[in-house]
């Protein structure tokens, strides 16, 4: 359901965007801000989503850089709205004294699972010959709104420049919220589509436009941010580190009833892959191996079960690797030509702090969420 994109080759990005479009593409709808993610996704004269043999496929539309959360929160508002109206047809249809059995059947199995994906697919296509043949006046609204019969699958697509930054309030409010939304932030440190200039996702020491001698400060820890409601589903995933931590990942997220953030880690061609984007999936391998990047899930309903909601999928590190992984990338190997003064100590500064994070993360594993 995502084919032939004119992204970069070996692109980060896009292997993330077709699973998701491969589990649930039949019925999302996706918000897509601004970005390298916006280009591939909607240049014309061709679009890379596509349909499934039975001519369904994502609905795809893109507002503004700054304003890609909101958007997606008003879809997903206006989809339940009329989902709403539907659900009242059907109950006045089954309260009516003419209401056809299988027909009545089916509703209150529609009623009673609307916010499940497979079960409302099964009810519609059950419902279609029997609306298609049933022109009754109480089923007038019903068949007016039978394009909501099925849940939508609400996705809001972005880069780290994106979430990070310049849509960063737009996020804060719509994950502060309970809406089911499904985010899914393509990671890759920089803002991809314009350059490379550094986002609050950059670590220290990247060279970027606007840290043209290492950034000075500290990546932003989106994901802490997002567990620190409580209600969010948040996950960290790499798709060369593990394919099924982040089948798992996204399938938990779509599946979970309130906002999710998936934050995934894109290997991108501005990064400088000595080895070069052919070994994007082994880049992002490495990245989890040597410890520069985690693995881990945060359900919300296992805390309501009385369990740890924070699941770290990562093995121990080898620190060891750490330097090394980030001299295959021209973004820190040239700090030393750059910058030679200040290149170790920024370096050095990078590790520390994903050292940092990990201990925190092993801290969650270890904590009492009950108290």
């Amino acid at each position: 359901l995502f084919e032939f994109s004119g992204a970069c080759a070996g692109c980060g990005e896009t292997p993330y965007v077709k699973l998701i479009t491969q589990l649930f593409g039949d019925r999302m709808l996706v918000a897509n801000a601004t970005g390298c993610s916006s280009i591939y996704g909607g240049s014309f004269p061709a679009t890379p989503y596509t349909t499934n043999k039975e001519g369904h496929g994502p609905a795809w539309a893109n507002s503004l850089f700054e304003d890609n959360a909101e958007f997606g929160y008003g879809m997903r508002m206006a989809t339940e709205t009329m989902r709403n109206s539907l659900g009242n047809a059907m109950m006045a249809y089954n309260e009516s004294e003419n209401a056809n059995p299988e027909i009545k059947a089916l509703f209150t199995e529609w009623l009673e699972n609307k916010n499940s994906g497979e079960v409302t697919k099964k009810v519609n296509k059950a419902l279609e010959p029997l609306l298609k043949n049933n022109t009754s006046e109480e089923l007038k609204k019903v068949v007016e709104l039978k394009d909501y019969i099925v849940k939508r699958s609400q996705w809001i697509f972005g880069g780290d420049g994106w979430a990070y930054d310049i849509g960063y309030g737009g996020l804060d409010h719509v994950i502060a919220n309970q809406e089911d939304v499904n985010i899914l932030v393509i990671d890759t440190e920089v803002y991809s589509n314009t350059g490379g200039q550094a986002s609050k996702s950059s670590p220290t020491a990247a060279i970027a436009k606007f840290a043209a001698s290492g950034k000075m400060g500290k990546k932003k820890d989106l994901a802490a941010i997002a567990m620190s409601y409580g209600h969010v589903y948040v996950a960290e995933i790499a798709h060369g580190a593990s394919q099924a931590q982040m089948l798992k990942a996204i399938k938990e997220a779509e599946s979970y009833d309130g906002p999710s953030i998936v934050i995934a880690y894109a290997p991108c061609i501005n990064h400088g892959l000595k080895s070069g984007m052919g070994k994007a999936q082994e880049q992002a391998k490495l990245a989890v191996e040597c410890g520069y990047w985690t693995l881990f899930r945060y359900d919300p309903r296992l805390a309501l079960e009385g369990k740890n909601p924070f699941q770290l999928d990562s093995k121990e590190p080898d620190w060891d690797k750490y330097d090394a992984h980030l001299m295959t990338e021209t973004r820190y190997a040239q700090l030393k030509n750059i910058n030679p003064a200040e290149a170790q100590r920024l370096l050095d500064l990078n590790k520390a702090e994903a050292q940092r994070r990990y201990k925190m993360y092993q801290r969650y594993v270890n904590m009492d969420w009950t108290k």
